[in-house]
C-alpha cells in the first residue's frame, strides 16, 4: 500500500525538514501509522495520543526505567486519612510559556480531568475534588478510602488555569462531538518538550523546554527536536528507516521482524505487552443492529458469545498474519497486572464445529449476519479479516468495516458499534482496567470504555469494593473474584498480547515501556 501522489510528495517535504533540522541539532525523527487526533491531554485516553501529549504535559506523578512509580510533579504524598491524600508540590517549575505551576494548576487541571467531556474521568473515580492547602499543597478528597490513589494518577496533565481560562479551554475538548478548540493544535505543559507545530496527519514537532524541572536527572538524553511524522505505509516507513531519512519506527510492521533481526541492519527492542487485543459485544439493544437478524440481539446470548470465541483460530492468527509477534490469551488482564491470576488463561479451543453447535442451541440454525468494526491500521485490518472469514465460515456471517481512528474510535467510546475489535493497555492496578472496560456505563466516568455497554450489577458490585479496599492483600483476592466473573460470563472474547517492537538506526537508544509508549526524556543518540 502506497500514499497517493501528492500525500507522498508532501510526506518527503516533511523528511527534507525534518533530515535540514537534523544537521543543525540533535534530532529524532519517529514514523508511526498514527496521528495523535489531538493535544488536549484530557480529551482522549488512547494510546497514539498519550506517546506524543505526554511529552508535553506532566502529571504529579511517573514510572521510572522499570514503569514503578516515581515523583512528578509531586515531590510526595501521604494518606492523612481514609478519605483525604496529601501531595507536596515540586517548587520552580514553569510551564512552557515561562509562568510558575502553583497549587492554583493542580486543583483547575484535577476539576478539568473529571469533567464530562473528559476520557480521564474513569481515572479519578471517587475524586470528589482538589483542595489548594498552600501555594505548594493539594489535597485530594474522596467519596471513599482509597489506598492506592496516586496509582491512577499518571496520565492525568496539569496545565496552566491562567492560559486554558484565557483560550476558552477551561473544559476538555469533547473530542466525540469534534468540537475545536484551542488546545486541540496548541498546547502549554510543564513537560520535558515543548510543541513546536502540529500538522494533524502530517507531523507533530517539538523542541527541548530548556527550563524544564527534571533537566538535571543523569537518566536523561540530548535530544533537542523531536519529529513525529505519519506514514501509514508500512513499508514507506521502514524504506524511510533504511534510507536514513527516520531514525526510530514504533511499529514496524509484523512480517518483517523476522528480517530485520536477521539482517542486523537496525536495532530492534523487545518488551512484553501490558494491554492485549479484544473482540466485544453490544449487550445494550434489544434489536442487533447492522444485522438481518429482527427483534433480537444474538450477543445476549452467552452461547453465541462462546461460538465466537470458538470459531476463531486465534493461534493461526497470530502465526500467519502477525509472524509469531504476538501470544494467544485467555485473560482478560495481564498477569503483569496487580491481582490478575494468570490460572484464569485457558483459551477455549478452535472448534467451528462446536461454534455451529452453540449457534443452534441459542436459536440460530442458520448462523446470523453481523458488521465487524475495526480500525484501518494494517496488521489490526489483516487481523479482523482473518478473523471475519473464519467467522463466516462458522455461520456468523461477518462483513468488515475498517474505518480510519478519527471515525473508530468514537464508536468505542460511544458505544456504537455492534461487534468491534480494540485493544486495551492497563496499568499495574487493575482497578482502572476493571472499572474502564467491564463496569456498567455512566457519564460519571464508570465503563468508559466498556464499548459493548455491557452491564453486571454483581460484578460492579466487586469493581467498586476493589476501589475502595485499603488492604492489598484482599484487594488482590477481590480482583481475581472479578476476573473469574468476567470470565464466566464473557462480555469479551480475549485475543493476542503483541510483542512491542521497535525498529530504530543503532545510534539510537530508548528505554520501551510495557504500555508502548516512549519516553523522550531518555532518548539519545551517540
Amino acid at each position: 500500500m502506497n500514499p497517493r501522489p501528492g500525500r507522498l510528495a508532501r510526506w518527503l517535504g516533511v523528511l527534507l525538514l525534518a533530515a535540514g533540522c537534523a544537521a543543525q541539532a540533535a534530532t529524532l525523527r519517529i514514523a508511526s501509522a498514527f496521528d495523535p487526533q489531538t493535544l488536549d491531554p484530557h480529551a482522549l485516553a488512547l494510546l497514539y495520543h498519550s506517546r506524543v501529549a505526554y511529552q508535553l504535559y506532566d502529571s504529579l506523578v511517573g514510572r521510572d526505567e522499570q514503569f514503578r512509580l516515581e515523583p512528578a510533579l509531586a515531590t510526595s504524598w501521604q494518606q492523612l486519612e481514609p478519605t483525604r491524600w496529601r501531595f507536596r508540590l515540586r517548587e520552580g517549575v514553569r510551564f512552557h510559556d515561562g509562568s510558575t505551576m502553583s497549587a492554583d494548576d493542580v486543583v483547575f487541571s484535577i476539576e478539568r480531568a473529571l469533567g464530562r467531556s473528559s476520557q480521564r474521568a474513569f481515572q479519578l473515580k471517587g475524586v470528589t475534588g482538589a483542595r489548594k492547602v498552600d501555594a505548594l499543597t493539594v489535597d485530594f478528597v474522596l467519596d471513599a478510602p482509597d489506598a492506592v490513589l496516586p496509582e491512577k494518577l499518571q496520565y492525568i496533565a496539569i496545565m496552566s488555569k491562567a492560559w486554558a481560562e484565557a483560550h476558552v479551554a477551561a473544559q476538555a475538548q469533547d473530542f466525540n462531538a469534534k468540537q475545536e478548540m484551542h488546545t486541540v493544535r496548541a498546547a502549554n505543559g510543564t513537560g520535558p518538550y515543548a510543541l513546536v507545530r502540529y500538522e494533524p496527519d502530517v507531523r507533530v514537532v517539538l523542541k527541548r523546554h530548556a527550563g524544564w524541572w527534571g533537566r538535571d536527572d543523569p537518566r536523561n538524553g540530548k535530544v533537542d527536536e523531536v519529529h513525529f511524522i505519519v506514514v501509514k505505509s508500512d513499508a514507506t516507513r521502514l524504506a524511510a528507516l533504511a534510507s536514513g531519512e527516520v531514525d526510530l519506527v514504533l511499529d514496524p510492521p509484523f512480517q518483517d521482524i523476522e528480517r530485520l533481526q536477521r539482517e542486523g541492519r537496525v536495532k530492534l527492542t523487545t518488551v512484553a505487552e501490558l494491554g492485549q487485543q479484544y473482540l466485544t459485544f453490544d449487550q445494550s439493544r434489544a434489536e442487533l443492529e447492522f444485522s438481518d437478524v429482527k427483534g433480537r440481539n444474538p450477543f445476549k446470548d452467552r452461547r453465541v458469545r462462546q461460538a465466537v470465541w470458538h470459531a476463531i483460530n486465534v493461534e493461526a492468527i497470530v502465526d500467519k498474519v502477525l509472524r509469531g509477534q504476538a501470544e494467544p490469551v485467555g485473560v482478560f488482564l495481564s498477569p503483569l497486572v496487580d491481582g490478575a491470576d494468570p490460572a484464569l488463561g485457558r483459551r477455549l479451543p478452535y472448534d467451528p464445529a462446536r461454534a455451529r453447535a452453540l449457534l443452534a442451541e441459542a436459536g440460530y440454525p442458520d448462523g446470523f449476519a453481523v458488521t465487524l468494526d475495526c480500525v484501518n491500521t494494517t496488521w489490526r485490518q489483516a487481523v479482523c479479516q482473518a478473523a471475519a472469514a473464519m467467522l463466516t465460515q462458522a455461520g456468523i456471517r461477518t462483513t468488515l468495516r475498517a474505518t480510519a481512528p478519527n471515525l473508530f474510535f468514537p464508536k468505542l467510546t460511544q458505544g456504537t458499534a455492534s461487534f468491534i475489535e480494540y485493544g486495551w493497555t492497563a496499568s499495574p492496578d487493575a482497578w482502572g482496567s476493571l472499572n474502564g472496560l467491564f463496569r456498567t456505563w455512566d457519564r460519571s466516568g464508570l465503563g468508559s470504555f466498556n464499548a459493548g455497554r455491557y452491564s453486571s450489577p454483581a460484578l460492579d458490585a466487586v469493581i467498586d469494593a476493589i476501589r475502595v479496599e485499603p488492604d492489598l492483600a484482599k484487594r488482590r483476592a477481590m480482583v481475581g473474584q472479578a476476573l473469574r466473573m468476567v470470565a464466566e460470563d464473557l462480555p469479551y472474547v480475549p485475543l493476542y498480547r503483541r510483542k512491542l517492537n521497535w525498529a530504530m538506526a543503532r545510534e539510537v537508544e530508548v528505554v520501551p515501556w510495557p504500555n508502548d509508549t516512549i519516553e523522550l526524556r531518555w532518548a539519545k543518540r551517540h
